[in-house]
């Protein structure tokens, strides 16, 4: 395994790690999954350099696309459940609850 690799499997594992332990707020949260994407997006980007191959493929382009919508979508939830509830943690927040 290369350095470059264990870069991309840490930085994932670590965002994975931060989102199943730290989710006192949503804000955290959002953070560790836009973190998840950018580290897979680095690595997809680096991945037709390391094959050597001369097709570059359009998944990262794509991904980041999803990425933004995501961190916008994510964004938005923040600021209606701090509208609505007065904070961003997450134990406030509760599906069932109209």
């Amino acid at each position: 395994m290369s350095l470059s690799h264990l870069c991309f499997y840490s930085a994932f594992i670590t965002s994975t790690l931060g989102l199943a332990f730290h989710r006192a707020h949503l804000i955290s949260a959002l953070l560790c999954l836009e973190s998840m994407m950018l580290s897979m997006y680095i690595a997809l980007s680096v991945w037709p350099a390391e094959t050597q191959t001369s097709s570059h493929t359009l998944m990262p382009i794509l991904m980041l696309a999803f990425s933004a919508c995501e961190a916008g979508t994510g964004l938005a939830m923040l600021v209606a459940s701090t509208r609505t509830h007065g904070s961003d943690h997450l134990h406030n927040l509760n599906l069932l609850q109209c």
